[in-house]
C-alpha cells in the first residue's frame, strides 16, 4: 500500500499513513512513517510498519516472520481485493459463455432439485446425482441487469470484507455463503423451480458486514437500513430467489462471528472448525432432500 501523506490535527499529533482516521504518536523505528497501534508491529528496536515488515527490512527475519494480520488473523495483502477480482472475473467468463453457448448452458448448470430437463432429454438435477449445480448455479447469470447488480455487490461489499478476513477466510466465507444459499433453495423451492446467480455470495458479504461493522463499533444504521432495502427487495420483486439470498445472508453472518471472534490461542482451530461444521451441516442437509425427493 502507498504511504499517505501525514497531516497535522489540531492536536498536534500526526496520522497513521495506513489510517487517516486515526492520530499517533508512534512512527516506524526504519521509515519513521507513523502508524497506529493497529499497524504497529513490534521489532528488535521500536516499533515497525506492515511496509518495512513485507519487505523484511532491518527485522532480521524473513518478510513474513512478522507479516501483518487482518482482524480475522489472515495476512495483510498487497492487494486487498484479490479474491473479489478472481470472483467477478470467473461471473463475467460464465456469462460471456452463456452468450456463446446460449440456453443448453444454462440448463446444464442451473440449480435444479429434481425434474424433466425437455432442453436436455434427461432427468436432472442435485437429488439426481449432480451436485455441482449447488456451485455452478452460484457464477451463472443469463440477464444482464443481473450480474452488472452481483457484480457491483461483489466490489463493493467485497472490498469492505476482503482486508478485513484475509484472502484464505475470505475465500471460506465466499463458498460457505453460496453453497448454503443454493442448500436452502434447494430443501425449500419446490424441486423443478430453477435458481441461479450471485446472490448468495453477495448477501454473505452483506451478512459479513454487518458482524464487523458491530466488530469495529461503526455506526449501525446505515448498515441495518442497507439491509432492511436489500431484504425488502428480495421479498417484493417477483422472481427472485429468496432462498439463496436468506441462505447467503445467515451463512455469511455465522462464519464471519466465529472468524472474528475465535480466541487467539486457538483461533485456526476454531475458525476452520466452524467453517467445517457448517459445510458437514450443509451436506447433510442435501442427502436428506435427495434421499426424500428419490
Amino acid at each position: 500500500m502507498d504511504p499517505r501523506p501525514s497531516t497535522n490535527p489540531p492536536s498536534g499529533l500526526p496520522r497513521c499513513y495506513r489510517h487517516p482516521e486515526a492520530e499517533t504518536g508512534i512512527r516506524c523505528s526504519r521509515c519513521d512513517k507513523p502508524i497506529c497501534p493497529q499497524c504497529m508491529i513490534s521489532a528488535s528496536v521500536g516499533f515497525q510498519c506492515p511496509d518495512c515488515v513485507r519487505n523484511g527490512s532491518g527485522t532480521g527475519h524473513a518478510a513474513a516472520a512478522n507479516q501483518p494480520r487482518t482482524l480475522a488473523g489472515g495476512r495483510v495483502a498487497a492487494d486487498d481485493r484479490f479474491v473479489t477480482k478472481i470472483l467477478i472475473g470467473v461471473n463475467l467468463a460464465v456469462y460471456l459463455a452463456v452468450l456463446v453457448f446460449g440456453d443448453r448452458l444454462v440448463d446444464e448448470l442451473v440449480l435444479i432439485g429434481y425434474a424433466w430437463s425437455p432442453a436436455l432429454g434427461e432427468v436432472v438435477g442435485v437429488a439426481d446425482g449432480e451436485w455441482y449445480r449447488l456451485l455452478t448455479s452460484t457464477v451463472l447469470h443469463q440477464e444482464v441487469w443481473h450480474i452488472l447488480f452481483n457484480v457491483l455487490g461483489l466490489w463493493v461489499i467485497g472490498g469492505i470484507v476482503e482486508p478485513e478476513l484475509g484472502r484464505i477466510r475470505y475465500a471460506a466465507l465466499c463458498l460457505l455463503s453460496g453453497l448454503s444459499g443454493s442448500v436452502l433453495a434447494y430443501v425449500v423451492a419446490e424441486p423443478n423451480q430453477p435458481s441461479l446467480g450471485a446472490s448468495g455470495v453477495v448477501y454473505g458479504l452483506i451478512g459479513a458486514w454487518v458482524v464487523l461493522a458491530r466488530r469495529r463499533r461503526h455506526d449501525m444504521r446505515p448498515v441495518i437500513l442497507f439491509v432492511a432495502l436489500s431484504l425488502l427487495i428480495t421479498f417484493t420483486r417477483p422472481g427472485i430467489s429468496w432462498e439463496a439470498h436468506v441462505g447467503g445472508l445467515v451463512a455469511g453472518v455465522l462464519v464471519t462471528y466465529a472468524l472474528v471472534h475465535a480466541p487467539r490461542a486457538r483461533r485456526d482451530l476454531v475458525q476452520y472448525g466452524a467453517c467445517g461444521l457448517l459445510l458437514l451441516i450443509d451436506l447433510g442437509i442435501v442427502l436428506a432432500r435427495s434421499a426424500a425427493l428419490t
